[in-house]
């Protein structure tokens, strides 16, 4: 029998060492940014019940989602009259009542509202887990990735989202991002927008079509708003709102004059203004924070404000994202509970890292310090070398007896280990170490003590 070629589902892949450890310098840098906030950390099963996860995505949504097959004959409970006629929705319901989370938004509400009795309220939480989507896998989209959420529930203070906006700031300027844009814009102006026009009913039509500013242009955005029904009278009216420039001041002022007859969009000004207040009283930014009128991703279940995270150093999609909405937990019964969340898109942050060189090689080094012998009695020697370095928290590697040195040295640059320190007879007899320094080449005699203290 022919072997099988090994290989991974399509839309998914393996992480080698060096890739996990610089994963994993975004992930703790962004996780030690949330603690410092007061979020806390939870995690909750990778399938969820189906009927958690049915009808909260809109029906493209839906068809994304990965169905699990019931445990053992899960043919024997299946609808017979759906199976006949093909059915494969009515199927499904009867062969599956599980499924691979689609996102870390449902099931982080179906655990509020199941643990709602012992969660302190505001809840502040971050979740770092996977997510799985049957997604056509292309360049950049896969059918596994990991998300990177923070909300918090319970709140409607507007300080929340000034939290997220130093959050956003503090964790990408670590990651070393020196020029990177946070754009702001808030559903209530977008609201006022549409009744000041009395469109009220289109609002989705025209976000839609003003979101796409940057790719086609205002005349592009114009021929697409004509062909949605808006008029040239409609048009006029909202073009200087569209257009806006200026700084974050000049641009409310311009908008609250154009809002005046909206108090729903005055109402989205004065937030949009609170936020920069609450801002501007904490430490200053290396971001660019900035009002974005465009900005419209979420419009159907963000209700305030609507964040957009882009790095101006690398062409790249947003690597962050989140908003203010105000009914989460009502799918599940738990109404009137408002929140407001954002997350970081971290394969993106990972490959703006890479192109940038951003990466500290520390990130990469996963061992301090490598102990390399000539024979038995040298293995003897260093292992309480071993041990001291390891209980100082030294990470540290003796590699066992039997190889040549040349082979050891290979080892050690091939995992880019900084250090080795070599033990032969002469240093036995000595008590004088070769310590050596793998990237300068230089080498030293040291006792044990004086090795430990320097890689302390």
């Amino acid at each position: 029998m022919a072997s099988i070629k090994p290989s991974v589902p399509k839309g998914t892949r393996d992480f080698s060492p060096a890739e996990m450890a610089k994963r994993n310098f975004i992930f703790d840098t962004i996780k030690g940014v949330f603690r410092k906030y007061g979020y806390q950390q939870i995690e909750t099963p990778s399938m969820e019940n189906l009927s958690t996860l049915t009808g909260k995505y809109g029906d493209e949504g839906d068809k994304l989602i990965f169905k699990i097959l019931n445990s053992g004959d899960f043919l024997a409970k299946a609808d017979e009259q759906a199976l006949a006629t093909r059915n494969s929705n009515q199927a499904t319901l009867s062969i599956s009542e599980k499924a691979l989370r689609y996102d870390l938004t449902v099931p982080f509400a179906r655990y509020v509202v199941q643990h709602q009795n012992e969660i302190t309220f505001p809840f502040k939480r971050f979740q770092v887990q996977p997510v799985w989507r049957a997604d056509r896998p292309q360049k950049g989209r896969y059918r596994e990735f990991y998300q990177c959420d923070a909300d918090v529930v319970g709140s409607p203070s507007l300080l929340n989202e000034a939290e997220f906006i130093m959050i956003y700031d503090e964790a990408l300027s670590l990651l070393g991002l020196k020029d990177f844009s946070i754009k702001i814009n808030n559903r209530k102006i977008l609201s006022g927008i549409a009744q000041v026009i009395d469109k009220n009913d289109s609002i989705i039509d025209m976000t839609v079509a003003i979101d796409k500013l940057d790719k086609i242009g205002f005349d592009g955005v114009v021929k697409e708003l004509l062909e949605r029904g808006f008029t040239e009278a409609d048009i006029d009216q909202i073009k200087p709102i569209i257009l806006l420039e200026g700084t974050n001041d000049t641009k409310l002022a311009s908008l609250r004059s154009a809002l005046q007859s909206s108090a729903i969009g005055l109402q989205g000004c004065n937030e949009i203004q609170t936020v920069f207040d609450y801002v501007a009283a904490c430490t200053p930014l290396t971001a660019k924070l900035e009002l974005d009128i465009t900005l419209a991703r979420g419009l159907n279940y963000y209700t305030g404000a609507i964040f957009e995270v882009k790095t101006n150093e690398v062409a790249m999609g947003s690597i962050g994202g989140g908003g203010r909405y105000d009914d989460l937990t009502g799918m599940f019964g738990l109404k009137g509970l408002t929140g407001a969340g954002i997350s970081f898109g971290a394969d993106r942050i990972y490959d703006v890292l890479e192109e940038l060189n951003l990466f500290p090689q520390s990130a990469e080094q996963t061992t301090q310090v490598l102990i390399c012998c000539f024979d038995e009695q040298g293995e003897k020697y260093g292992l309480p070398l071993l041990q001291s370095l390891r209980s100082q928290n030294t990470n540290a590697e003796l590699y066992p007896a039997g190889a040549k040195i040349k082979k050891q040295m290979e080892y050690a640059n091939n995992k880019q280990i900084p250090y080795t320190v070599l033990i032969g007879s002469d240093e036995m007899q000595s008590g004088l170490l070769t310590f050596k320094n793998m990237e300068s080449g230089q080498q030293e005699k040291l006792s044990v003590k004086d090795i430990l203290s320097r890689l302390k």
